[in-house]
């Protein structure tokens, strides 16, 4: 690090978080990591597009970070901050399993989520529902799409299942406002979590395919 980058890293001050993304690792990788920064790519601070010198900022960064960072958590998580200037950091730490996995839980992350997406563009996690065999997910479908949740949908296209999309999902779980056999959250850190009182088999089938993708790369 020459004088004038040791400068600018002493007067870093990061700002106000304006983007948080935790991607899971395994195997000191990241599985998902060209969908992750596609969908990267597709959010916004205050109204405005990611700058393409950011998104290959975080490219050039992740090898590295990885590098540093993973030997003590292999299977953690990455941590990208994108504050409200546009300055960045990125760090790697523990995965730390979800203590409630309740339908109600889950919606409560799912809306919490969607006012992210709201200011980003983009929802890191988002509720499934399932009901005789038709899939509905919670999104606008033309909204962006988190890298987690990309994949998920392609995994459930070559099932064969069908998908709706309904932006307000969340919110009519939670009010008992629509049916369903089964609700399960699809999160860029915690993979696909099954509501415990609201189990499933296409939710169960979804968790095992992502499954086998992480235990590849822990191999």
């Amino acid at each position: 690090m020459d004088t004038e980058e040791a400068q600018a890293a002493e007067n870093y001050r990061p700002g106000t978080p304006a983007v948080i993304c935790r991607w899971r690792l395994a195997g000191k990788t990241l599985p998902l990591e060209n969908r992750h920064l596609h969908a990267l790519g597709k959010r916004r601070i205050d109204g405005k597009a990611i700058s393409p010198h950011l998104i290959a900022w975080a490219k050039q960064h992740i090898e590295g970070t990885l590098q540093e960072g993973s030997a003590e958590d292999p299977d953690g998580v990455l941590l990208l901050v994108i504050d409200e200037q546009g300055r960045a950091a990125m760090a790697v730490g523990p995965y730390e399993p979800l203590e409630d996995s309740s339908l109600l839980a889950l919606a409560t992350r799912a809306c919490a989520a969607q006012r992210e997406a709201a200011k980003t563009g983009c929802a890191p996690e988002v509720l499934w529902v399932a009901d005789k065999g038709i899939l509905t997910i919670g999104k606008d479908v033309s909204a962006a799409s988190a890298g987690a949740l990309s994949l998920a949908c392609d995994i459930a296209s070559t099932l064969g299942y069908r998908m709706d999309f309904q932006e307000n999902l969340a919110a009519e779980v939670l009010a008992g406002a629509t049916g369903f056999d089964e609700v399960f959250l699809v999160s860029d850190e915690h993979g696909v979590v099954q509501a415990a009182d609201a189990k499933g088999k296409i939710g169960a089938e979804l968790a095992a395919d992502l499954e086998k993708l992480y235990e590849s790369k822990r191999r």
